[in-house]
């Protein structure tokens, strides 16, 4: 039998993201596996699907149109145990739909930090879109 697909073609992991994940995976045992969770249900179903997600929002007036960026406000973390999918994790990412592509910008637990860092989205997604369109791979 073959293993079920990856609902997206690529799933990239900036570095400052990569250093986020390190650092709660410190105390967040599961997050590895909450995450690819997160990817083939969540948001497999918000983008590839089309359904409605109270738990995903977009976030607006970022100066830019495209990609869209989002915060999952709701992330299953079995390391959270009892508090379910309103745990506080957030996660940050933009969706590239033309590329079928999510990027994964940054992570942390909202006791921590109250809110996303938009000077950090910005700087990765201008990376991301480059003037010769190299960026993160």
């Amino acid at each position: 039998m073959e293993p079920p697909k990856a609902p997206f073609s690529e799933v990239i992991e900036c570095p400052e993201f990569q250093r986020d994940l390190k650092k709660l995976l410190k105390k967040y045992l599961s997050l590895r596996e909450d995450l690819k969770t997160f990817q083939n249900t969540a948001l497999k179903a918000v983008h590839k699907l089309g359904q409605e997600n109270v738990g995903i929002v977009q976030i607006p007036a970022l100066g830019f149109e495209y990609p869209k960026v989002y915060k999952a406000k709701k992330f299953a973390c079995k390391s959270l145990k009892g508090k379910g999918a309103a745990s506080g994790i957030r996660v940050i990412y933009a969706h590239y739909p033309d590329e079928d592509k999510i990027l994964l910008i940054e992570i942390y637990f909202k006791a921590d930090q109250e809110n996303e860092d938009k000077e950090r989205i910005k700087r990765v997604i201008t990376t991301e879109l480059g003037p010769a369109g190299q960026g993160i791979r």
